[in-house]
């Protein structure tokens, strides 16, 4: 089975983001806490965890609104009505983000620090559960999705 270009490049991509991972999860959880004698725990390297995680983010954000848009005009030449479907699921993820954004709670959290009473308001706080739920609702779609493909095969035999 020859590999394909995309192929190699996205194993080679996981590869890379997982092996930082590790080393950032490790970094985080051995690397000590700052003060051991009081009653919340902070750790040394949050602010890197915080930080790799941003950055994970906005890239994945940011790869699936280029990589949304070029397959919506690759397609719209030569399949318009698969070019309309893949909007639509575009547009349907954009529906999620404002639906779970809705929903999310802006009730203040309570045993902060001084440094994080700056983000504890209510729109970083839905912005929080958005995402939150957001993560929810994927992967509940992600798993759904394999279970009907599964169940579709089994079928289709």
């Amino acid at each position: 089975m020859a590999v394909t270009k995309i192929r190699k490049m996205s194993c080679w991509t996981l590869l890379i983001v997982s092996l930082i991972s590790i080393v950032v999860l490790g970094m985080f959880f051995g690397g000590g806490i700052t003060n051991p004698g009081e009653e919340m725990i902070e750790y040394v390297y949050t602010g890197l965890l915080l930080n790799w995680t941003s950055a994970l983010f906005f890239i994945t954000i940011i790869s699936m609104v280029l990589f949304a848009i070029w397959q919506f005009v690759t397609l719209l030449t030569s399949n318009p009505k698969s070019a309309i479907t893949s909007l639509i699921v575009v547009v349907a993820f954009v529906a999620v983000l404002f639906i779970t954004y809705s929903i999310g709670d802006a009730t203040p959290l309570q045993g902060l620090n001084a440094d994080s009473q700056e983000f504890n308001t209510a729109g970083w706080l839905k912005i929080t559960d958005m995402w939150i739920w957001t993560t929810v609702v994927l992967l509940v779609l992600i798993v759904a999705c394999v279970i009907w493909g599964s169940v579709k095969r089994m079928i289709n035999k």
